[in-house]
């Protein structure tokens, strides 16, 4: 019986991913986890279209604005490297912080799999924008990590870029082998401030696209637009979450 379940399951996932879907099962699956290992904030299912995603709410005593946090491919939102350290140590900073469920499809899946699911991110955004400002909350921030800026990318492409006052791309261009970026990041349309922050020890990708992302963001023009590197960290921010706090804390409050 179990083995017929497990079947099922692959069966599921591949015809999602056929059909240019996101694992939905697989998504459930991690939302069970995840739940359970909530420590600090509240699980709160948002909706996109027909489909309830996990996000995880933390509130500040004395909130200045609010965070939206995406987390990297096939992760999770709360997901011990990057996602973790930044949606509670910004709590402690002044920022209610929203860590959202991105689309994943199986484990094996690759960088171009992804780019057929990208549009199912949008939705799932704006209903973090729109759960942050009945929440009361004004001055919202958008953080990516990796997989997340290409979905976030797609929603700024997609012309739906609104009521967000900065953005925060990590590990900004990571691809897969063979598999490079299509085109590049619509950084020039961004009004808003944006901090691009990657590890010094990161994808070659990521390092080889940095002087075009900032050419990119220069040419938006916004002064408080930066460009910075973490020392030591890889792309995943392993053992690293303090260090990446200490980089997007103090631009976060220069805004």
């Amino acid at each position: 019986m179990k083995l017929i379940i497990v079947l099922i399951f692959l069966c599921l996932s591949y015809l999602s991913m056929a059909a240019g879907a996101s694992d939905i099962a697989r998504e459930k699956r991690l939302a069970g986890q995840v739940v359970d290992s909530i420590i600090d904030g509240e699980a709160v299912f948002l909706k996109s279209g027909e489909h309830e995603f996990l996000s995880i709410y933390t509130e500040a005593d004395e909130p200045g604005g609010a965070v939206i946090i995406m987390h990297g491919r096939g992760f999770h939102p709360n997901w011990a490297d990057v996602v973790y350290p930044l949606r509670v140590g910004l709590v402690d900073q002044g920022w209610n912080t929203l860590s959202l469920q991105m689309p994943v499809l199986g484990k094996e899946a690759k960088f171009y799999d992804y780019l057929e699911i990208m549009d199912e991110a949008l939705p799932r955004i704006e209903a973090g924008i729109d759960y942050l400002k009945q929440q009361g909350n004004e001055k919202i921030i958008l953080i990516a990590h990796s997989c997340s800026v290409h979905m976030t990318m797609a929603w700024v492409d997609a012309g739906r870029m609104r009521d967000i006052d900065a953005f925060v791309g990590i590990g900004m261009g990571a691809v897969d082998y063979k598999q490079p970026m299509k085109r590049p990041f619509p950084l020039e349309k961004f009004i808003v401030p944006v901090l691009d922050v990657y590890g010094e020890e990161e994808y070659p990708a990521v390092i080889r696209g940095a002087p075009e992302r900032l050419a990119a963001m220069q040419k938006a023009g916004n002064p408080k637009s930066k460009q910075l590197t973490v020392p030591g960290a890889n792309h995943y921010f392993t053992d690293e979450g303090d260090a990446l706090l200490e980089v997007v804390g103090p631009w976060l409050q220069g805004l």
